[in-house]
């Protein structure tokens, strides 16, 4: 029973790590990650550290809740010749979610999952202000079969964030299968990938990326010739090459290096129109961190 319910509780926490506002797709009950993205040929770069944590807790036979948090502090650095901005407020980002999901079991193979996840996105110059807040919702189900010969999840969804400037619910679509005893493949958004299992302890992946943040500017940025920026939005497609090493069944270490397809730094108006682009060239990217899952 112990067993069962601890499958149970990995299953929970992997669909909530992955509904919520962040692309998390492994079930992480603490995660902390460094990520960088080197200067490019706009002299942006980029780096970012992560702390996740998250806890499952039964509520019946049938349902269960998850607590979780994420911080997110990122670091930008614009060195460019060719304009001059008033800069405050552009060198240091914070975001930090507090994710609340509730699970229900409707059969034995499937579960319905619904996620609210307020979210403070900010430069953190001032005291605190309206436009730093933001809550998001996900609504999904999935389905999670991993004592057959071929182990697969899918998780179907809808989330929608209403800091972003695109206010629409966005689709979660992800379908991951074990092929061959040491070839697994991930299909989705905003994640696709490959997994070859070298040994026990040893996995090398493929990885297809979507990743962006959304932070609200405390002090306007004067812009030239554009006015004031009240926020600044990222978006990136990238690919990764990466190695984990499993320290136990629960504990591994990963690092990750690849390149942007594109990526996309602009600043917005107060409503949200793009109005300035920062940073617009392809650059290397480099993910690193350890992780402790269920």
């Amino acid at each position: 029973m112990k067993l069962r319910q601890r499958a149970v509780n990995t299953s929970f926490l992997l669909i909530f790590s992955f509904m919520t506002a962040g692309f998390a797709q492994t079930p992480d009950v603490f995660r902390a990650e460094y990520m960088l993205l080197p200067r490019n040929d706009s002299g942006a770069e980029l780096s970012r550290f992560k702390l996740v944590a998250n806890v499952p807790l039964n509520v019946r036979d049938s349902s269960n809740i998850v607590i979780g948090g994420e911080y997110n502090l990122l670091a930008y650095d614009l060195q460019r010749n060719d304009i001059v901005i008033n800069g405050e407020g552009l060198n240091y980002f914070h975001i930090v979610d507090l994710n609340f999901a509730y699970v229900h079991k409707y059969n034995e193979d499937w579960r319905f999952v619904g996620v609210v996840t307020p979210r403070l996105a900010s430069t953190l110059t001032n005291p605190l202000e309206n436009g730093d807040f933001s809550v998001n919702a996900t609504v999904g189900a999935f389905k999670d079969r991993q004592n057959i010969d071929k182990p697969m999840r899918l998780v179907l969804g809808i989330a929608y964030n209403s800091a972003v400037a695109l206010r629409i619910p966005l689709p979660i679509v992800y379908y991951e299968k074990r092929f061959h005893p040491n070839w697994a493949y991930v299909v989705g958004v905003p994640k696709t990938g490959l997994k070859h299992y070298i040994k026990k302890k040893h996995i090398l992946q493929t990885e297809f990326i979507l990743d962006g943040y959304f932070v609200n500017l405390q002090n306007d940025t004067a812009l030239p010739d554009a006015g004031f920026a009240s926020s600044i939005s990222s978006s990136a497609a990238l690919v990764t090459l990466g190695y984990s090493f499993n320290i136990t069944k629960v504990m591994s270490f990963y690092a990750f290096a690849g390149h942007t397809l594109f990526q996309a730094g602009v600043l917005r108006d107060e409503d949200r129109n793009d109005i300035f682009t920062l940073n617009d060239d392809s650059s290397f990217y480099l993910r690193t961190g350890f992780r402790i899952g269920l």
